[in-house]
């Protein structure tokens, strides 16, 4: 169990039944943790939010002071990040991009490329040639590096290091690293390397792939600016009140950056910024037994709050407890210590937390989900059976 701030508290418990579902963002928590991040980084070490794990704009408003820029990884975020912080600059990334946003991106001005795949280097450079003659583009290849046995082995989501449809093999590079310097695209500039190969790793293994990264970059024999060496910081959902060891890290970057100070390193986290300042906020309907065990239906699920069941794990939440009970039939309440959290879609996949401690939980009392802050609504399949979608509300208690 974990529980929210008193300003999360305050506004869950102030909300009728009718207004859940509810996504509650602490606005002044996440500032206060982007932050304490900032200030663990070493000055040289940009950092970039990926967008796509929160794209609320009161989520990249709060963010902009602490923040160098944002990537995006499609035309439709490019769009929407552009809009909601205009002027700040961008670094469009992921695989399968098309010439129509590619075009888009270079109308944006956006500040940087990674470039996928040899192909999308053609595209680009011919794109650039008829959209923003004149300018130079700058560019990042996408290397999938190998890494070594069991380097990656603590990561939830492995995205190189094997087989994947992300970034070139290191052979490929050469052709790419070739032709932009050697004049084949003029209207193109290598500004460095990117390389995200895993998420879920601890400090250790971030400053270990870090490391890597830069040596095989700095192996390449030309000159670079820059070396992205991702996002991916643990986030864990099984102990929430544990967090990626933000100062290790940074001093790891530390060490890195005066070996090698002609770079600029930079990173892109996404949920290890986000996740602790959302709350999904629902209510019990009602309690069941079944088998010998007990299930607490909420208003809303998985179609809101996917995040546990594409993870896998049980979602962290505490209890707020309502005594009002307004409606004339009895009141059903949990008879054992623990109870599964089930949602209201029709499958028996729709389950946030299972055999949670929750002793004389009964239907009207209210749910908290916690570290709902990254990966929750904007992954969810929110039109399975056309329940309503939830409220959103961003608190700030600093203004």
């Amino acid at each position: 169990m974990t529980r929210p701030t008193p300003a999360v508290r305050d506004r869950v418990r102030s909300l009728p039944p009718t207004e859940l579902p509810a996504y509650v963002y602490d606005l002044t928590a996440l500032r206060a943790h982007a932050s304490a991040v900032r200030g663990a980084l070493p000055e040289r070490v940009e950092l970039y939010y990926a967008a796509k794990a929160n794209p609320e704009p009161e989520i990249l408003a709060a963010l902009g002071p602490y923040v160098d820029g944002y990537e995006v990884s499609s035309g439709g975020e490019l769009a929407h990040v552009a809009k909601a912080m205009p002027g700040r600059p961008l670094a469009f990334g992921g695989p399968g991009k098309t010439p129509d946003e590619v075009t888009a991106a270079l109308e944006a001005g956006t500040e940087r490329f990674h470039v996928e795949s040899e192909y999308e280097l053609r595209m680009l450079a011919e794109l650039a040639r008829r959209v923003a003659p004149g300018r130079r583009v700058a560019v990042l290849p996408r290397v999938n590096l190998p890494v070594a046995d069991g380097s990656l082995a603590g990561s939830s989501l492995a995205m190189g290091g094997r087989p994947t449809p992300f970034g070139m093999d290191p052979g490929q590079v050469g052709p790419v690293i070739a032709a932009l310097t050697d004049g084949t695209y003029p209207q193109l500039e290598l500004r460095g390397v990117h390389a995200h190969l895993a998420s879920g790793l601890e400090a250790p293994a971030q400053v270990a792939v870090a490391e890597s990264v830069v040596a095989w970059a700095t192996g390449l024999g030309v000159r670079l600016g820059e070396v992205n060496v991702g996002g991916g910081m643990h986030v864990d959902y099984g102990d929430p009140e544990r967090r990626f060891d933000w100062t290790a890290y940074g001093e790891g970057l530390a060490r890195l950056s005066e070996r090698h100070p002609e770079l600029t390193l930079r990173i892109e986290p996404g949920r290890a910024l986000t996740a602790y300042c959302g709350w999904y906020a629902t209510e019990v309907l009602d309690v069941k037994h079944s088998h010998g065990e007990e299930f607490a239906v909420v208003r809303g699920g998985t179609h809101h709050l996917r995040t546990p069941a594409t993870k896998g794990h049980d979602q962290p939440c505490s209890v707020l407890p309502v005594d009002a009970w307004p409606h004339p039939w009895p009141r059903p309440a949990a008879e054992s210590d623990r109870v599964t959290l089930s949602g209201q879609l029709c499958t028996p996949k729709d389950v946030l937390a299972r055999r949670v401690p929750a002793p004389g939980l009964r239907a009207g009392d209210r749910v908290v989900f916690a570290l709902a802050g990254a990966y929750a609504w904007n992954i969810s399949h929110h039109d399975f059976l056309m329940h309503p979608g939830p409220g959103f509300h961003f608190l700030d208690t600093a203004g």
